[in-house]
C-alpha cells in the first residue's frame, strides 16, 4: 500500500452560537468541533489524521480530495484546507500501548509480585516468542 507522507482535504466550518462544527466533505464520518477557531483548527487536523489512519488500517480507498470550487456551501459556513504530515503521527498510532486485562491465579500473582517480576515486559516477551517475532 503506498501511503502519502501529506494530505490535504477541505474542511467545511460551520459557525453556530456555541462553536465550530467541522466536517469534510470527501470523507463521510470526519466530523468534530471546536469551541472557537483556532481550537477547530487544531480538531480538524486531528480528526483528519485519525480518519484518513483509520482508513489506511482498513486498506480502504482514500479518495482524491475535491477543489475548493466545487465546494457547496451555506451561508454560514466556510471553507478551510487542512494539510497534515503522517509520518509522526503513524509512528506514534503504531507504537502507543494497549492496555490488556488478564486473570491469573492468586498464588501466582503473590509469588510473581515478592519476585519482582514486571509482569508488561512478561507477557510482551512471551507473545513475542511465541509469534516468533524475536
Amino acid at each position: 500500500m503506498n501511503n502519502p507522507e501529506y494530505y490535504r482535504y477541505i474542511a467545511v466550518f460551520a459557525y453556530y452560537e456555541d462553536g465550530i462544527s467541522i466536517t469534510f466533505p470527501d470523507l463521510p464520518g470526519c466530523v468534530s468541533f471546536g469551541k472557537d477557531e483556532d481550537e477547530a483548527m487544531k480538531c480538524a487536523k486531528e480528526v483528519l489524521m485519525l480518519h484518513l489512519w483509520g482508513m489506511e488500517q482498513d486498506d480502504m480507498n482514500i479518495p482524491a480530495p475535491s477543489s475548493l470550487h466545487s465546494i457547496e456551501l451555506s451561508k454560514d459556513e466556510i471553507p478551510t484546507m487542512i494539510e497534515v504530515f503522517m509520518p509522526p503521527f503513524r509512528e506514534k498510532q503504531n507504537s502507543r500501548f494497549v492496555k490488556k486485562t488478564l486473570s491469573i491465579p492468586y498464588w501466582l500473582n503473590l509469588e510473581a509480585e515478592h519476585r519482582g517480576i514486571n509482569f508488561s515486559k512478561l507477557l510482551q516477551n512471551a507473545i513475542k516468542q511465541e509469534l516468533k517475532l524475536s
